[in-house]
């Protein structure tokens, strides 16, 4: 096959796993490009940016493909113009919901706005959770597929032996409302513990700081299938995390995880205290984990089900 993908960037969230997805088909025997165009590096212009550049490139190039997979909605315009047999456009969260929680009132409108129009040119639409594919089922009636993002484990060589750190609890994303670090730092003052913050580390050194934790704490207001989790799980790292997005279908409470509510830093702290002082049951959910990570959520389980949608699409 001969696929375009076509994403903002392809590091972090929905462009890393673009990326991670263009290695592995490419590794497989299928022709993959990842389309990149220039755009303005500052906050509020990167996605209107690349948006206009994308599409006037995708416009005035020739190159046809089977399958263009446009990654999230800024790449949606030029996977319209661009020639190929099939269209396919992914989603990972409600991107009008995202942008409500990040943004105005009136620049919320206007992406709710193109969400709604832009969602109509793909031949599939796909998402890494069921909990987003339910949302926009209810809302606009449309059909995704669920394709969950898969974690690379053998990057994970990269990641050298280090010692524990009794008691010291791992949070790492971006320091950000959506994350709800602020419930965390509202929360540290009743946890007995160190809360180490991985906000702006190298992968490598952030996963160091995970492999040494008691326990991983995602305290999320929003999410889709977080990476973090993954990670978690193959490092054979407790999580306590919020019962939002995604999450509950990589943790089953007192299974696989903690779940907690959202926006609750005293629920939040309660878990944390008591799963640093509960070995057994910490034992009992990494393992049970790390089993659930492995049996679903590797490339060795997650590619063949992208060749699959992708060889269904071209012969529907």
């Amino acid at each position: 096959m001969k696929i375009l993908f076509i994403s903002p960037r392809y590091s972090g969230g929905i462009g890393g796993h673009a990326s991670m997805l263009a290695d592995q088909l490419s590794q497989s025997g299928h022709y993959v490009k990842k389309f990149q165009v220039p755009h303005i590096p500052i906050k509020n212009l990167k996605n209107p940016s690349f948006t206009i550049l994308s599409t006037i490139k995708s416009i005035v190039n020739r190159e046809s493909y089977d399958i263009v997979h446009g990654f999230n909605i800024p790449s949606s315009y030029a996977m319209k113009y661009t020639k190929s047999k099939k269209k396919v456009l992914s989603l990972h969260g409600v991107f009008g919901e995202q942008i409500e929680t990040l943004h105005s009132k009136p620049v919320s409108s206007i992406a709710k706005l193109v969400e709604s129009q832009v969602l109509q040119w793909p031949d599939k639409l796909t998402t890494d959770s069921k909990a987003t594919q339910k949302i926009y089922k209810e809302k606009f009636n449309l059909d995704f597929d669920v394709l969950p993002s898969a974690l690379d484990t053998k990057q994970f060589s990269k990641i050298k032996n280090v010692e524990k750190i009794p008691n010291q609890i791992c949070y790492i994303g971006r320091d950000s409302y959506e994350k709800g670090i602020d419930i965390l730092k509202k929360a540290e003052s009743k946890i007995n513990g160190n809360v180490v913050y991985c906000t702006n580390r190298s992968w490598v050194d952030a996963m160091s700081v995970m492999k040494s934790s008691s326990l991983v704490v995602v305290p999320s207001r929003m999410e889709s299938l977080p990476t973090t989790v993954k990670e978690a799980f193959f490092l054979n790292i407790p999580v306590v995390a919020t019962n939002v997005g995604g999450i509950p279908e990589l943790i089953t409470n007192n299974e696989t995880g903690i779940l907690v509510p959202p926006n609750n830093p005293e629920k939040l702290a309660n878990a944390i205290n008591d799963l640093l002082i509960d070995r057994v049951k910490s034992d009992k959910l990494r393992l049970n984990a790390n089993t659930f990570l492995k049996n679903n959520m590797t490339w060795e389980v997650i590619l063949p089900k992208f060749i699959n949608f992708y060889e269904n699409l071209l012969n529907n």
